[in-house]
């Protein structure tokens, strides 16, 4: 809902918990009002009438104040807006030219010169979504910097900032640190989202995961990005985020030309930060993840099986004892195609391999499908390895600097998607691809980062950084179209592409390729302060782990664990006793009963992974889902009851795994005890609320 003041210069957005308000003075300066609990229009109008400071000698009155900084005039802070025009000019100064309201939202209008800039704001709940739109009428204008938005924080003091961190086989851990004066800067200048940090951050004073407001914010982009979080010299909190990792160029807006900024979501909460986490899980499921309202299948990945030693009958024999455990998806992985016997040659020739596929993927996937399972494959098509028939027919085709080495990861160059023929090639055969057999699901991996990002032909290639991913939306965007029934996961040599940009796209995200079960309690963890389960990937690999740590855990554990997220199964069957895959398909089994609650169900986290006990549950209408894993125990001492959360305290739930009856008072303030012991141990919980019928 959006409420415009009389005189048209002051806005109210509000969700059902929240409002944003901002305003125009009368010398065309856009500046923040409100951003927190619900708020009327009187409100926001009395906080319009508040007369900014006077400038202080040195100092800006709008800085911490400014609802969208640009370069130039009385301003200190980072500019979201830097712009270089085409007589050499730099800077913005804007007078506004209206506003419009309607179903998406807000839009407000300002104009410098030939350069229209329209910012957008839409509600989807108490999530905020803000873009900015740039329309270059003539001459050229050069975009050094052109971010999404800039979050104001009210005046606070003590501000502390969560952020996800890690790297490759650690992803998504949590870290929460006091904010200090100056610049936070978070980012990727690695040409994809990355995983040495989620675009995400979260701001609190005083939060639990239970109470307390919450200020978070997160970037829909999946290429380089950046967030600055300042705090200023007079203590006000901005945080300012958007595509690129730097002011040196963004791309060169021509006559006639429109740039549209990725989204940066913003939302405020007064429930911790568990009600916060619940709330970003409730707008992705709602308006990002496509077809959210439909759970996803369990799946078996031959990679951790058969490496590049791949054949159709070693498939097929991994598809049968896939199928008896009761998989539902079956996904052969890399080294199916072109000349793939190792990582040094075949990425770009996506053809079956005729020595190993001699009638293709067809019978292979028909077979799958004959138990009904659906077939799935793994595809890197961002990528080209120097031995393939693809470089050799189009060495141009890649990121290169000219006169420079063309350096290679993992054997692999970068595909240039920016340009109009790669992309029109990879349709080309992708869609083939998907047309000769029947495929239910792809893998699309992008396992390396841009290192020699240069586009020779291009005038001004640096617009190469934003375009290759506009291309790769495009790519997905019409594949998609095309294939309807096909589902996408997005995979980056582990969660190093998960953002809300490729979210919109995908179904769900290879989260970590780092599957020791104890590690992923803690990567499971930071994943879901902002992403819901739906999307996350989460496999039952071997025991000992054989690519991390030699670690040994238990089947019980393994499953456990991974039933947090999109259940999947990728150790070497063909080497599983006959009494581990009979206790792997009941924890299947187990998983599709509770699966809906998991991936649909509202999120509490009960205990994080840093003690010896740690627990998720799930909440959906009367059904209750709670994994425990008991990582060590100590001294001997006994397991502490786990307090539940999102019960109704006057009704009776019902232990569907032990039979036990317990007041729902009694589940929120005393426990469930667990009965764990030892250690590692874990155990699933189904509670079911009692109605008058039961």
């Amino acid at each position: 809902m959006t409420h415009v003041s009389e005189d048209g210069r002051t806005w109210l957005l509000s969700g059902p918990a929240g409002s944003y308000a901002l305003h125009v003075t009368d010398r065309d300066e856009l500046v923040h009002l409100h951003w927190g609990p619900r708020t009327g229009p009187a409100d926001a109008e009395a906080l319009a009438a508040r007369p900014l400071p006077e400038d202080w000698p040195f100092e800006s009155r709008l800085d911490g104040r400014e609802e969208y900084p640009v370069e130039g005039g009385p301003r200190f802070v980072r500019p979201a807006l830097s712009v270089r025009a085409g007589d050499g000019r730099r800077g913005t100064e804007w007078t506004f030219e209206g506003y419009e309201t309607g179903d998406d939202g807000l839009r407000l209008r300002f104009r410098d010169g030939d350069l229209t800039v329209t910012l957008h704001y839409r509600m989807r709940g108490d999530v905020i979504e803000r873009w900015a739109v740039l329309h270059n009428r003539e001459p050229a204008a050069e975009l050094l910097r052109a971010d999404s938005a800039t979050w104001t924080l009210p005046d606070r003091e003590n501000w502390r900032l969560s952020q996800l961190h890690g790297r490759w086989a650690a992803e998504s851990r949590l870290i929460r640190s006091p904010l200090t004066l100056g610049e936070t800067v978070v980012g990727s200048r690695r040409g994809h989202t990355g995983r040495q940090h989620l675009p995400w951050v979260a701001l609190d004073t005083d939060a639990t995961e239970e109470r307390g407001e919450v200020y978070g914010c997160a970037l829909g982009w999946s290429g380089s990005w950046r967030i600055s979080v300042a705090q200023l010299p007079d203590a006000r909190v901005q945080i300012t985020g958007g595509a690129g990792h730097d002011d040196s160029g963004l791309l060169m807006l021509g006559t006639g030309e429109t740039y549209v900024t990725p989204v940066f979501a913003g939302l405020w909460s007064d429930q911790g930060f568990g009600g916060a986490s619940r709330a970003w899980h409730a707008y992705q499921r709602a308006h990002v993840v496509p077809d959210a309202d439909r759970d996803r299948p369990v799946l078996f990945n031959s990679w951790e099986a058969t490496g590049f030693d791949i054949s159709e009958e070693r498939q097929r024999v991994l598809a049968e004892r896939a199928a008896a455990m009761g998989v539902e998806l079956f996904v052969v992985d890399d080294g199916w195609f072109g000349a793939r016997t190792g990582d040094r040659a075949g990425l770009g020739d996506w053809t079956p391999n005729p020595g190993r596929f001699p009638g293709g993927l067809k019978p292979l996937a028909d077979h799958v499908h004959r138990p009904g399972m659906g077939f799935g494959i793994w595809v890197e098509p961002e990528m080209v390895n120097p031995d393939s028939d693809l470089y050799r027919a189009h060495p141009d085709w890649v990121q290169f600097q000219p006169g420079r080495r063309r350096t290679e990861f993992r054997n692999q160059l970068v595909l240039n998607l920016a340009r109009d023929d790669v992309r029109e090639y990879l349709w080309e055969r992708l869609d083939a691809l998907l047309s000769s057999a029947p495929v239910d699901y792809v893998k699309w991996d992008f396992s390396r980062c841009f290192t020699d990002a240069g586009w020779p032909d291009d005038p001004y290639p640096q617009r190469l950084w934003t375009d290759h991913v506009r291309g790769l939306y495009a790519l997905l965007d019409r594949l998609r179209a095309a294939h309807p029934g096909v589902a996408f996961e997005s995979c980056s040599g582990g969660g190093g592409r998960i953002d809300l940009g490729i979210l919109s796209r995908t179904d769900q995200v290879w989260t970590s390729d780092n599957t020791d079960p104890l590690d992923r309690l803690a990567i499971q963890h930071g994943f879901s302060q902002l992403h819901p389960a739906r999307v996350m990937a989460a496999w039952v690999t071997d025991s000992p782990n054989v690519m991390l740590n030699g670690r040994v855990s238990s089947l019980r554990f393994r499953f456990v664990g991974a039933m947090a997220g999109v259940l999947g199964v990728g150790g070497d069957l063909a080497r599983w006793t006959q009494e581990e895959r009979a206790e792997a398909r009941e924890w299947v089994a187990l998983y599709k009963e509770i699966r809906s609650v998991v991936q649909r169900g509202d999120l509490y986290r009960l205990r994080p992974p840093e003690g010896g006990l740690s627990a998720v549950q799930y909440v959906l209408g009367d059904e209750t889902v709670v994994l425990a894993c008991l990582q060590a125990q100590h001294f001997g001492e006994p397991v502490p009851a786990l307090r539940l959360r999102g019960l109704d305290p006057g009704a009776t739930y019902k232990c569907r795994d032990t039979g036990e009856v317990h007041r729902g008072a009694v589940l929120l303030h005393h426990g469930l005890g667990t009965g764990l012991r030892g250690d590692p141990d874990a155990a699933v919980f189904r509670l079911r609320r009692l109605r008058s019928t039961d």
